[in-house]
């Protein structure tokens, strides 16, 4: 493997500017994540603070036992258990075969973070990734996509979810994870890799029996020798350690929301657009009717502090809802708002690791933090990597393409130039003339009619229509023509294309970490790890 740096704009103007510190975003953060001193700073603001260690470390060994392990592992929660350790830490949903590739890179970015922080300030720093296991939106999680017939195809699996479940609450179908999972890693061709994935595979979906464990399972088997650890927000037992910041949270409620709103506004002055989607009742919290699957976003009413659902079918006073905070906490969980702030209640946190809309959200919520005295971590662009095949660099060399330029915008301009290039233009000179001449002839045709047979003019303007059409008709086979003796330097224009900037986007975006190991070996991940990875803002151009 070889990696080369590019400079790259994000996917959001903010955190493009983020990236580049500009004074105009750097307000709406505590700490600047390029300065190196502000760690230190870090380090003493979180020594003034307590932290349930032993709890948190005991839930979490309980919680990981199922999945695959390693010494480091067990070293990183003993070393969470001391008073002067801190986490590095982000989070993702849960998606199925881990998801896109950018839940990888994050994971990547958090141990590579953890070990450099870990270097420098000579304290013991733990990676740990959130899995956004109380997420309801199945529909996120449940699909990949693959290269088929020189395209790519969005392949979901076949279970439906119909309600609001959470998804560490969302049941694996073993038998038909089984068979899905093989005719996924079907279309990728064997491989030397490929029965080792298969048998890996099979024996994830033995072991898991929610979509949060089929997940966890497989990030830790390319991640244990890391000394990774994970927590799923979604879990009961977590909740347990919640209950304080929940009963914190409802008695907030009206002060969170009039700080995210105001932090929005101070945004808008400067020509940022909000991120945060929330009412000015928004009470930012979630209640899961565990009964019916059915996870309810609240409002609050100031006048009569009462908590309620929008459409109206709960509804709590605040002593009622805090006294669920405390006895059944299970029945709560975080919004986009929230779960940041719980988040830092609950761990000793030195940075956050965050993709660029997380930029532009975390933005909004510095006032929510200083409501709980807190600050908001050093927030820390994830590393952004595009995997570059060694046929398609040779593609892209053939085409004297420039890697930066396919890498910002792809290659449908250099498809339309060589188009205009290869097409013979006579013949649509010879078809524009055809069709001038016909609308010619049909005009005297018309004028005559008018005069002698008026009744026939429907009928002529249908019969001028159909020829028409007919003419259109050869254009289009000429043009498909024209593909066909071009096919070759064209599917190798749209290799390059779904490789690297599929559906015009990033390539982390869409595809999934199962073509890469089965191609090149589960230990794929663990030899990434290995390059030199800085957080400078650059993307990662990862030759393999």
């Amino acid at each position: 493997m070889e990696m080369m740096n590019l400079n790259l704009p994000a996917t959001n103007r903010f955190a493009t500017a983020y990236y580049n510190g500009t004074d105009e975003v750097q307000n709406f953060f505590h700490y600047q994540y390029q300065n190196s001193f502000h760690y230190q700073k870090r380090l003493e603001e979180l020594s003034e603070r307590s932290f349930m260690r032993e709890e948190l470390a005991a839930h979490i060994e309980f919680f990981m036992k199922p999945f695959p392990s390693s010494e480091r592992v067990f070293e990183s929660i003993a070393k969470l258990k001391k008073k002067d350790s801190v986490v590095v830490i982000g989070g993702q949903q849960a998606g199925i075969l881990t998801g896109p590739l950018y839940s990888i890179h994050k994971v990547i970015s958090i141990i590579a973070f953890a070990k450099q922080k870990e270097k420098e300030l000579g304290v013991p720093v733990v990676p740990l990734f959130w899995i956004a296991g109380e997420d309801h939106d199945y529909a996120e999680v449940n699909h990949v996509y693959l290269e088929n017939r020189n395209q790519l195809e969005k392949w979901v699996y076949p279970n439906k979810v119909l309600d609001k479940r959470m998804v560490t609450d969302c049941v694996l179908n073993k038998e038909v994870c089984q068979s899905w999972i093989e005719d996924v890693i079907e279309t990728f061709g064997e491989t030397e890799h490929t029965n080792q994935l298969l048998e890996f595979s099979k024996k994830a979906v033995e072991c898991s029996e929610t979509f949060v464990d089929f997940f966890a399972y497989i990030v830790m088997e390319l991640f244990k020798e890391q000394g990774l650890l994970l927590v799923d927000s979604g879990n009961r037992q977590l909740r347990q350690l919640e209950k304080k910041a929940f009963a914190e949270q409802i008695n907030h409620a009206a002060n969170i929301t009039a700080s995210v709103e105001n932090q929005q506004a101070k945004l808008a002055e400067y020509g940022f657009a909000r991120t945060i989607e929330l009412s000015s009742e928004a009470a930012n919290l979630f209640y899961y009717d565990e009964e019916h699957f059915e996870r309810v976003l609240l409002e609050f009413n100031k006048e009569t502090k009462t908590f309620f659902g929008k459409d109206g079918n709960i509804s709590f006073s605040q002593e009622e809802l805090l006294a669920i905070a405390n006895e059944q906490p299970e029945k709560l969980s975080n919004n986009v708002v929230t779960r940041p702030i719980m988040q830092e209640v609950l761990f000793p946190t030195l940075a956050f690791i965050a993709g660029p809309g997380e930029i532009s959200y975390w933005a909004e919520l510095k006032n929510a933090f200083e409501i709980f005295n807190m600050k908001m971590p050093p927030i820390i662009p994830r590393i952004t990597i595009t995997f570059l095949e060694r046929e398609i660099e040779s593609s892209i060399a053939d085409w004297g393409l420039n890697l930066q330029e396919v890498l910002r915008a792809g290659v449908s301009e250099e498809k339309e130039r060589f188009l205009t290039s290869v097409k013979d233009t006579s013949f649509a000179e010879l078809f524009s003339e055809a069709k001038e001449q016909l609308m010619k002839s049909y005009t005297k045709i018309r004028k005559q009619s008018e005069k002698d047979y008026k009744g026939l003019i429907p009928l002529l303007q249908k019969n001028e229509s159909i020829l028409l059409q007919q003419i259109a008709f050869m254009e289009g086979k000429i043009e498909e023509a024209l593909l066909i003796k071009h096919d070759v330097a064209l599917k190798q224009l749209d290799c390059i294309d779904y490789s690297i900037r599929p559906f015009g986007g990033p390539q982390e975006r869409v595809w999934n970490i199962y073509y890469f190991l089965n191609k090149y070996g589960l230990d794929f991940v663990e030899r990434l790890l290995k390059l030199p990875f800085d957080f400078d803002g650059t993307h990662k151009v990862v030759k393999i």
